[in-house]
């Protein structure tokens, strides 16, 4: 089952901002119990936080939202609530003064969970931003693991008319054709195997992480937590 998730930084410092207000812990009471009760075609919907566990610089948890499916049932299209659930983990990083959030989840609905956090948190979605991967870093990251990259895109390409060049194979590190590709544009998304956990995870320049191996969620934020937080 693949497995993907998304990457997100809350800055601190800043004119009027300490320290103290991305602090896991503080993160963590403003998070604890939280619950919002909403109505939609006369049906509860409710969202809210939980499962949440805070250990040394990780904070976990689950965040929870209802929504309504329509469905097509005898010429009529019913309403019918579900409920979705998305794990979620903060890894604080005091050395930078910021904390690298994941919410697990394909991007859109990533993006969505979000901005609903750095809302409950810091009343504006503002705080709450997407994670980035400078392009050079990349490219090292990528050439330190070469002979386990299998597909390689690149964006931003100087050729008329070209928006995007890719690779695929099992022996990119060889070819003259990445250093070429490199010269007009930037790698954007890889695909490769990691050499620590033996998984094979692809990962793009704005934060999105997908383990295609077989894989438990400890398994991901441990991959998250060990090889790609220090990237962004």
């Amino acid at each position: 089952m693949v497995i993907a998730g998304k990457l997100f930084m809350i800055e601190g410092g800043g004119e009027g901002r300490g320290k103290g207000d991305i602090a896991l812990p503080r993160i963590a009471s403003k998070l604890k119990d939280y619950r919002r009760e909403d109505k939609e075609q006369d049906i509860r919907l409710i969202t809210e936080i939980k499962d949440l566990h805070l250990t040394g610089d990780l904070l976990s948890g689950t965040f929870v939202q209802d929504e309504l499916m329509s469905v097509y049932h005898h010429g009529e299209l019913i309403h019918v609530p579900r409920t979705l659930e998305a794990p979620f983990f903060f890894v604080e990083q005091p050395d930078k003064h910021r904390v690298v959030l994941t919410i697990m989840e394909k991007k859109t609905r990533a993006n969505n969970i979000a901005n609903q956090l750095s809302k409950i948190l810091f009343m504006t979605t503002s705080r709450i931003v997407e994670a980035r991967i400078e392009p050079s870093r990349f490219v090292h990251f990528h050439e330190d693991n070469f002979e386990d990259t299998k597909v390689i895109f690149f964006d931003d390409v100087d050729i008329p008319n070209v928006k995007k060049l890719s690779l695929y194979g099992s022996a990119l590190a060889d070819t003259s054709l990445y250093a070429e590709h490199l010269k007009h544009g930037k790698i954007w998304y890889i695909v490769l195997k990691s050499r620590r956990y033996g998984l094979v995870v692809g990962l793009t320049r704005n934060g999105v992480v997908t383990i295609f191996s077989k894989a438990t969620k400890d398994d991901f934020i441990n991959y998250v937590r060990d090889e790609v937080i220090s990237l962004v």
